[in-house]
C-alpha cells in the first residue's frame, strides 16, 4: 500500500498529487491513499482524503509499503521513526508550494548525512522511484536512534566498563 502526505500547509501541492494520480491512471501504482490537505486538485484514479487525524495519520504510516511525504520534517521523520524510508518530495517556491526552498534544502542534508530517506527532487522520477523503491533501499539504513538513546546506551557502556575493571 502507497501512503501520500501533503500535510497541513495552506498552500496547495497539486503538482504532488496530479502526478501520484496520473501513476494511478497508468497502472503504474494501485492501492494508493493520498491525504491532500490543501490541494486544489481531487484525485480521479487514486482514493483520497483531505485530512486524517493524527491516529489515522499514525496508522498510514504504519500500513504503509511506500510512504511518500512532502519536506516537511515531522511527515517524514515519523516515517524513518516507524523504521520505514520515505520517498520525500519538497514542496518548491517556484510552484507556489512555500515560501521558499527549505524543504528541499532540509531533505537533501538529510539524506547526505542519514541516508535513510530518499528525496525526489524532478516529479517525473516518482514513478521510477515508486518502481524500483525495493531495489533502491535494500541497503539503506532504516529507523534512527534518538541521541538521548544513543547516549544512554555509550553511557551505559562506560558504567558497566568501571564496573568490571573494579571488580578485577
Amino acid at each position: 500500500m502507497i501512503f501520500v502526505t501533503v500535510g497541513t500547509h495552506e498552500q496547495p501541492f497539486d503538482r504532488l498529487v496530479k502526478e501520484v494520480d496520473h501513476l494511478a491512471e497508468s497502472g503504474e501504482i494501485s492501492d494508493v491513499l493520498i491525504q491532500t490537505g490543501y490541494c486544489t486538485y481531487r484525485p480521479r484514479f487514486a482514493a483520497f482524503k483531505q485530512w486524517l487525524s493524527s491516529e489515522e495519520m499514525e496508522e498510514m504510516t504504519e500500513r504503509a509499503d511506500i510512504l511518500i511525504t512532502h519536506g516537511g520534517p515531522s511527515s517524514f521523520l515519523a516515517g524513518v521513526r516507524k523504521g520505514k524510508i520515505p520517498v520525500v518530495v519538497p514542496r518548491l517556491k517556484e510552484f507556489g508550494e512555500h515560501v521558499n526552498n527549505h524543504q528541499a534544502e532540509f531533505a537533501e542534508k538529510v539524506e547526505e548525512r542519514y541516508h535513510n530517506i530518499i528525496v525526489v527532487s524532478d516529479i517525473r522520477d516518482l514513478g521510477r522511484v515508486i518502481k524500483h523503491y525495493d531495489e533502491i533501499t535494500a541497503a539503506m539504513p532504516q529507523g534512527i536512534e534518538s541521541n538521548n538513546a544513543a547516549f544512554i546506551r555509550k553511557f551505559e557502556g562506560i558504567i558497566d566498563g568501571m564496573f568490571r575493571k573494579a571488580g578485577q
